[in-house]
């Protein structure tokens, strides 16, 4: 597995190791998505037991009001690297990446920020408009008909759904993996428009803790820097 920390990032691998949160975060207002044929999703044949269970992990998520923890990365193309990533729901969300790569990215009050520290760009997008939505959302709900459900698995200790957003299946597929009795988090796949798959693998999760407010607040720190003749 290359370690990123050989090299000094440059903007295209900064952009292919933070692909997992800009599908989930920025979608297709960062990384533009090669053209693609249409095609409609395929929904799994779920069973009511499938339903259920599904049920079971919409209950998990919206129950789910704090999460810290720290993330490992790693991408089908080889890239790998890691971060801290702090949830408090509804609304809010703050993932910062170890050096080398400069990214920090926070979500609140419906807006969500991805700031390039060495490159001292910031961009914004509506909250509602990315599929970052899914993670800090008032209401999770798989089955209302936003999501097409792909897959699902049942193990002897896990649980794993696909899906996809029905409005816009291409952009991206999700498959979110989940311990069983109890139910927990612990990773989830993201296979983009360009068929590259980012696995994101969280590490000693902690829920229910408090975390500071003031790390969902994002101040710019170009917005007072003089421009340079």
């Amino acid at each position: 597995m290359p370690d990123p920390r050989r090299e000094t990032a440059t903007m295209p691998s900064r952009f292919r190791q933070c692909r997992a949160w800009l599908w989930l975060a920025l979608a297709g207002a960062l990384l533009a998505a090669l053209p693609a044929v249409a095609q409609q999703p395929r929904p799994a044949p779920l069973t009511a037991e499938d339903k259920a269970e599904i049920g079971r992990v919409e209950d998990y998520l919206n129950g789910l009001k704090t999460l810290q923890t720290r993330f490992l990365q790693v991408t089908s193309t080889g890239e790998y690297s890691e971060g801290k990533l702090y949830l408090h729901r509804p609304g809010r969300l703050r993932i910062e990446y170890d050096p080398p790569v400069p990214v920090l990215i926070v979500a609140n009050r419906g807006w969500l920020t991805y700031f390039d520290k060495e490159l001292e760009q910031v961009s914004r997008v509506t909250l509602d408009s990315t599929p970052a939505g899914i993670l800090v959302r008032e209401k999770i709900s798989l089955l209302s008909g936003e999501f097409v459900i792909t897959g699902f698995e049942r193990e002897s200790q896990a649980l794993r759904i696909s899906l996809v957003r029905a409005s816009d299946p291409q952009e991206g597929s999700l498959a979110l993996v989940l311990a069983d009795r109890p139910l927990e988090l612990k990773k989830w796949m993201v296979t983009d428009a360009q068929g590259v798959t980012t696995t994101v693998s969280l590490l000693d999760a902690r829920t229910g803790v408090a975390i500071d407010s003031k790390l969902f607040e994002f101040e710019d720190p170009t917005f007072f820097k003089p421009r340079q003749e």
